[in-house]
């Protein structure tokens, strides 16, 4: 196996290399290289794998009813895909997948993953932790999504990604990809921040976001 940081992935904390490696070895089927800007799973497509992403970046996403690209989140190594999903009763892929530089995945069949788990309760535990944790990071999507108002989630987008005492962040998505994950057009996206920069709540240079009235944002939301 290729020597990725297999240590930074979710489902394999508190477990020595050599368990790593062990269920590794066992139980990927697959080592497979995606271009950059290609599907890696369709939305809808059956969940027959236990995808891990080893290296590269993909982003998730989903188009509405507007027909908006709705972008729900980048992913980095080492991270599976949709895990939930391999184990449920409706075992599709709930959004579209796709590289967002060229990426490198193992893939691990369904049956081998359940055995590696009913024999490994740290797994086990692994498992049902990164699901856990997913499902608190769909309750603050949601959260958002139920805010009506654009300015109100780039508040709350903006008052998640900073403290009272580290008030700035650095914009790692552009405009566009911005404008994606609130599901609008990037017009509406610029004209947005611009207005709540010169009402005094923000300042951006390049791509460093500072929080000047978290108050006002505080309102927002």
């Amino acid at each position: 196996m290729a020597d990725y940081n297999i240590f930074s992935c979710p489902l394999f904390f508190h477990l020595s290399k050599e368990e790593i490696d062990g269920i590794l070895e066992r139980s990927v089927s697959e080592v497979r290289e995606v271009d950059k800007g290609n599907y890696v799973v369709r939305q809808g497509d059956q969940v027959q794998f236990l995808y891990l992403l080893m290296g590269g970046l993909v982003r998730t996403e989903m188009v509405t009813k507007e027909g908006n690209v709705l972008e729900i989140e980048f992913i980095e190594p080492v991270r599976p895909l949709a895990p939930a999903f391999l184990v449920a009763t409706e075992n599709r892929y709930p959004v579209d997948v796709i590289t967002a530089e060229k990426s490198t995945f193992y893939l691990i069949p369904k049956s081998m993953w359940m055995k590696e788990m009913m024999q490994n309760e740290t797994l086990m535990a692994n498992f049902m932790k990164v699901n856990s944790n997913m499902t608190v990071f769909l309750s603050k999507k949601v959260q958002m999504m139920s805010i009506k108002s654009l300015k109100g989630k780039l508040s709350l987008y903006i008052l998640e990604n900073t403290t009272p005492q580290y008030n700035s962040f650095i914009l790692r998505r552009t405009q566009t990809q911005l404008a994606e994950y609130f599901g609008v057009q990037r017009p509406s996206l610029a004209r947005t921040l611009g207005e709540m920069i010169r009402e005094g709540m923000i300042s951006l240079y390049k791509r460093e976001l500072k929080v000047l009235d978290r108050r006002k944002l505080e309102e927002l939301v």
